[in-house]
């Protein structure tokens, strides 16, 4: 899961999949470096323990290429993101991973600079993360 600075909408997506999932291998991360070591913003980890997720305990990372070798799918949250991240991208194999989360070429709103926006990107990704898991065989 990566948006741009791992600190709101990649955490929380890397909690609800986390929480529904609790078998896969999941992470998340930020193709900018501002948050590297910081905890997710306060106002998503109050969103996420409101539908019964902690994600106190994560800590920004930045995108890595090497998460390439690492998992299977790479979910970015916005066409910036996924620029981004396709930049990194150092074969055709690499840039078959990387998707938008939502359907449609849609992206996941940042909240960052609006309150209001925590619950319903915290609902888009819920229902994005069901998807995954509905599409996905075991």
């Amino acid at each position: 899961m990566v948006c741009l600075g791992n600190i709101c909408r990649s955490p929380l997506a890397e909690g609800i999949l986390r929480h529904l999932a609790p078998d896969w291998e999941i992470d998340s991360a930020g193709t900018g470096s501002w948050h590297v070591g910081d905890p997710p913003d306060r106002r998503s980890v109050a969103v996420a323990r409101r539908h019964g997720i902690d994600i106190s305990d994560l800590r920004g990372r930045q995108f890595q290429t090497s998460d390439y070798d690492e998992f299977d799918r790479i979910y970015v949250m916005d066409v910036d993101n996924y620029r981004d991240v396709i930049r990194k991208a150092r074969t055709d194999a690499d840039k078959a991973k990387v998707q938008l989360l939502l359907d449609n070429q849609q992206s996941v709103p940042d909240p960052w600079y609006d309150d209001a926006l925590f619950e319903p990107v915290y609902n888009m990704i819920y229902k994005a993360c069901e998807k995954i898991i509905n599409n996905t065989e075991r």
